[in-house]
């Protein structure tokens, strides 16, 4: 018996046999062809590239009714991805004027575009470049002459380097998943979520130590695998299971209860979204409203920039299923490396620190507009917000708005109808906006707090960093004062301020931010329930005196220990 530790994405605890899939990548054949073979080549990697797209279509059409909204939305990303030309059309160039076998020329530009994704600082993006890589390895696999078929039978937990959305959705008997690779924001991770099954990522080498057959215990929240379990420790987690299925049903009786503390303060719980079609999920589960729309997935793995039409379509779609409760759209918050093929930005050494987010939006007036048209036009439909990323200079903020004024002139000269009242408010996510936090309330409507950059910049840690990750501190003094002075200048302001990243959702600094002065949360509809609970269970004026303690210590370990113990209030 021995165990392996990874990152929990939830779903409770199983315990089955485990499937041991085969390794994600493969050697890839390499051959230079002759003048007269090219064309031939080029014909079976379009028809590899072809077969894929129609299984992904496939499994789009056989999904049930009941299927989680995020199954059709992913299939569709790795569907467009086979239509991106820096991969497809790229390949087939290789093949026509390097001569290379149609393995080799895919593989080539699939490695290529998946290191511009690992160079950006966003998690979520960064994940990305698996994505290319799973559509890479099928369509790999195609060329083999090797088609994914869905695989039913006797349930199992399933064990894999990694697993692309089609593949799991194809896996019908899945009890969970245990994942090599991977973090919270890889769409292996939101699907399993949407599915509601266990799974952990970020096992490390999970595929090569378990054996086909073995007993397996699952923990998708403590984010444990544990192989070969002896009698005792399968009675313990049974219980554990049979208690964790009961603590579920009690979260859904809070799906329409408010969130109030014990003390009578309301705490608004909003929801995190990358696609339109979360937003029906975010609202079933008893969301207040959308506190982060991501826009970025719009933009992703395309040849050519997103049309105003189709932006409004996305924005409305989200506006329509909240039923009157506010979205808050994050404009494009992206970095300036070849991820988005149509917009020319050089090349940053470090993008963390280079043109991403509002300063690529300032650089490209005319991508932004057709952003800020799109996202005016679907405010006529509900309350929306508009969230400008990574702001850190007065003029940024004072050209953003001057962008917006345009933006409502050009619809009003077109005779296109927009919302009004739309507030403009932006992320506070670099120590520099924090430490100066007062000018940006006299300039704008609220604030959001994203701790993922915000920590990240403050420590100098990247978190997908292994030998750097652990320094990576969520309650690190530095942090909590950068968090709990922009809450109090923004309380004092009259402004509302949210805190939209990780933390946010983490039901260990519930008590933390609310004695923080925080009253606007958003997360992942994952979080939304057990965070309630917490919430109900607090206290905002006992938790405020004790966060005052807390925020008076230097002492990483001294803050840590305090944090640990307002939950026992």
């Amino acid at each position: 018996m021995f165990t392996l530790s990874g990152t929990g994405i939830g779903g409770g605890i199983v315990i089955g046999r485990a499937r041991v899939l085969e390794s994600r990548r493969f050697d890839v054949v390499r051959y230079h062809l002759a003048e007269d073979q090219r064309e031939a080549e080029q014909a079976r990697l379009r028809r590899a590239l072809g077969e894929v797209k129609a299984d992904l279509a496939a499994l789009a059409d056989e999904l049930p009714a009941e299927a989680p909204t995020e199954a059709r939305a992913l299939l569709e990303v790795h569907s467009m991805i086979l239509d991106d030309p820096s991969l497809a059309d790229a390949s087939l160039a290789l093949v026509q004027a390097q001569g290379w076998n149609a393995e080799w020329a895919l593989s080539h530009e699939a490695n290529a575009l998946a290191e511009q994704f690992a160079a950006f600082d966003d998690p979520y993006l960064r994940e990305r470049g698996r994505d290319v890589q799973q559509v890479t390895d099928r369509v790999i696999k195609s060329l083999a002459g090797m088609r994914v078929r869905p695989v039913s039978g006797e349930p199992a937990i399933y064990v894999a380097s990694d697993i692309a959305p089609g593949d799991m959705l194809a896996l019908k008997n899945a009890l969970g998943f245990a994942i090599d690779l991977g973090g919270t924001t890889s769409h292996t991770a939101i699907l399993a979520r949407s599915m509601n099954l266990p799974a952990v990522v970020g096992l490390g080498s999970a595929s090569g130590l378990v054996e086909d057959d073995e007993w397996l215990i699952l923990d998708g929240d403590a984010g444990v695998l544990v192989v070969g379990p002896d009698e005792p420790l399968l009675a313990e987690y049974r219980r554990r299971q049979a208690e964790q299925i009961v603590e579920r049903e009690k979260l859904l009786q809070l799906v329409h209860v408010r969130g109030r503390t014990r003390d009578g303060v309301t705490i608004g719980l909003q929801a995190n979204i990358e696609l339109p079609e979360e937003a029906q999920q975010a609202r079933d589960l008893g969301a207040d409203g959308i506190g982060l729309f991501r826009s970025e997935f719009l933009f992703m793995n395309r040849r050519d920039l997103p049309s105003e039409d189709e932006q409004y379509e996305a924005y409305r779609a989200s506006v329509l299923a909240m039923r009157g409760r506010p979205v808050t759209i994050r404009t494009l918050d992206i970095g300036a490396d070849k991820a988005l093929q149509t917009v020319p930005a050089a090349i940053a050494s470090n993008p963390a620190l280079g043109q991403r987010a509002i300063r690529l939006c300032l650089a490209e007036p005319a991508m932004f507009l057709v952003q800020l048209r799109a996202i005016l036009r679907a405010a006529e439909h509900g309350p929306v917000r508009i969230l400008l990323p990574m702001l850190a200079h007065r003029h940024e903020i004072d050209q953003s708005l001057l962008l917006i004024a345009r933006a409502r002139e050009q619809l009003r000269d077109d005779g296109a109808h927009d919302g009004p009242g739309v507030a403009v408010g932006g992320m506070i996510e670099v120590p520099a906006a924090a430490l100066s936090v007062r000018m940006f309330l006299r300039r704008l409507d609220f604030l959001s707090i994203g701790t993922n950059d915000l920590i990240q910049y403050t420590l100098a840690i990247d978190r997908a960093d292994h030998a750097v990750a652990p320094l990576y501190d969520p309650f690190h003094p530095a942090v909590l004062k950068l968090i709990a002075g922009t809450i109090r200048a923004a309380t004092r302001a009259a402004k509302p301020v949210a805190v939209c990243g990780e933390m946010a959702g983490e039901v260990d600094a519930t008590r933390l931010l609310v004695g923080m002065g925080l009253r606007e949360f958003s997360m992942h509809t994952a979080s939304l329930l057990p965070v309630k609970r917490e919430v109900l269970a607090t206290d905002a004026a006992r938790a405020a005196e004790r966060v005052a303690r807390v925020l008076r210590t230097d002492e990483p370990l001294r803050a840590a220990t305090a944090i640990r113990g307002l939950r026992g209030d």
